[in-house]
């Protein structure tokens, strides 16, 4: 590159921020950033870098794109989440039966058992069989998106198809009409932090007063949904 190489961690950078963004790839995103930032772009232009810079950038190249997906992709440019890379915690033993009026549930995750994953970007979905007694981490599924088609958003929506609900720092619109489609409810949890206190709030809701959005991907019957909306009226 004339203007000067990328160094090792910019291009890992861009590499995985292209791969938060729609019909997106390395080539299209260093495109705008030369127009926002320059080349070759180094760690100080993108932490300067706002999400307006990149939807003005290139004529418009991005403008188009989901809010949530270009703030996603911009906190990979500025390097958040890149260090101190953790593995998640063993999973528990689980067997179908083994929880009664249990439900299923997702959390996107990048470090340990940490809830800090965008659903484009993230490394990994945690998932937990939850009931109002206790809650267990069953699964670790790791997302290659190599593995999808034309259409990684369907690609990690399949992933969690057998889960009832979706915790995620962040989602778009289009991705979140693709969980929405396997029957997963989508709950976006900004502030982040433990997957495991998530879910442990969530046994309280299901000890309690279960809303009746919940009760329905848990299966219940509608006399039960209609019990649980009085009580949720009454409280």
């Amino acid at each position: 590159m004339a203007n000067g190489a990328l160094s090792e961690d910019i291009a890992l950078r861009i590499g995985l921020a292209a791969r938060t963004l729609p019909d997106t790839d390395a080539a299209r995103l260093l495109r705008v950033l030369a127009d926002a930032v320059g080349l070759p772009p180094t760690a100080e232009s993108l932490g300067r870098l706002k999400v307006k810079d990149l939807k003005d950038a290139a004529e418009g190249e991005l403008a188009s794109l989901d809010q949530d997906d270009l703030k996603a992709a911009l906190a990979i440019l500025k390097g958040e989440g890149l260090e101190g890379l953790e593995p998640p915690p063993p999973v528990e033993p689980y067997a179908d039966g083994d929880m009664p009026d249990s439900v299923r549930v997702a959390c996107a995750s990048n470090r340990g058992e940490d809830l800090d994953g965008h659903f484009g970007s993230a490394r990994r979905f945690l998932v937990y069989q939850v009931s109002a007694k206790e809650s267990r981490l069953i699964d670790v599924r790791e997302i290659d998106d190599s593995q999808a088609d034309d259409d990684k958003n369907a690609y990690r929506a399949d992933l969690i198809a057998d889960c009832q609900v979706l915790y995620v720092a962040s989602i778009g619109g289009p991705p979140a009409a693709k969980v929405v489609k396997k029957d997963i409810h989508p709950i976006k949890d900004p502030k982040g932090g433990s997957a495991r206190d998530r879910m442990v709030a969530l046994q309280q809701v299901l000890a309690t007063s279960t809303p009746p959005w919940l009760a329905k991907v848990m299966g219940k019957s509608p006399e039960e949904r209609v019990r649980f909306e009085r009580e949720e009226s009454e409280a």
